[in-house]
């Protein structure tokens, strides 16, 4: 039997996972993150940098984040980027420093966030169902070839049936898990 089939699919399954993982955790609940600006990178110097490697972003309160750039001349510049990059929150600029003032979550707000993490968890499973169909396809074309029995071939669609359930399960699970934790803070 082929392990390699298995051992790709199973990878790529993980690297859907992760960047699943990474976008919920991206969520804010109950307090901001500075993880919230992992995905805004500025033009600096001809390259693109993340804005991490250019400023130091803290927290000021619960829905405030303030970004101390260390550049002052690009002020403006980051200012565009984080209002580009679609991050829901009040950008002000002063005294050579930017913040982030985020709204409160409301009701509605949490209702959006809870239809944003089932759209991004449905993707998710999509992917992996994707991944199942390549590897399904890979290993029809090898029975075709003679590599693989009919034997082997149910074997191992069974074993990647077997993953793409482990793992849509895994989506599955996370995603509850935020969702009754955002439906939980508005409770409070």
């Amino acid at each position: 039997m082929d392990y390699d089939i298995l051992k790709d699919i199973e990878m790529r399954m993980k690297k859907c996972l992760l960047i699943f993982k990474k976008n919920i955790s991206n969520v804010c609940i109950d307090r901001v993150s500075p993880k919230l600006l992992d995905k805004v990178y500025i033009e600096y110097y001809g390259k693109k940098t993340s804005l991490r490697e250019i400023s130091n972003i803290t927290i000021e309160s619960a829905n405030i984040l303030k970004i101390n750039v260390f550049d002052k001349n690009i002020l403006r510049v980051i200012e565009k980027e984080i209002f580009n990059s679609k991050i829901e929150a009040t950008t002000v600029v002063q005294d050579g420093f930017i913040k982030l003032i985020f709204p409160s979550l409301t009701e509605e707000r949490r209702k959006k966030i809870y239809k944003s993490i089932q759209v991004d968890a449905e993707c998710n499973r999509i992917m992996m169902r994707n991944i199942r169909r390549d590897a399904n396809d890979i290993l029809k074309k090898h029975v075709k070839k003679k590599i693989f029995t009919l034997d082997d071939e149910r074997m191992i669609q069974t074993e990647i049936q077997f993953l793409t359930n482990k793992y849509i399960n895994i989506v599955n699970d996370l995603c509850l898990k935020k969702q009754s934790d955002i439906m939980r803070v508005g409770k409070h």
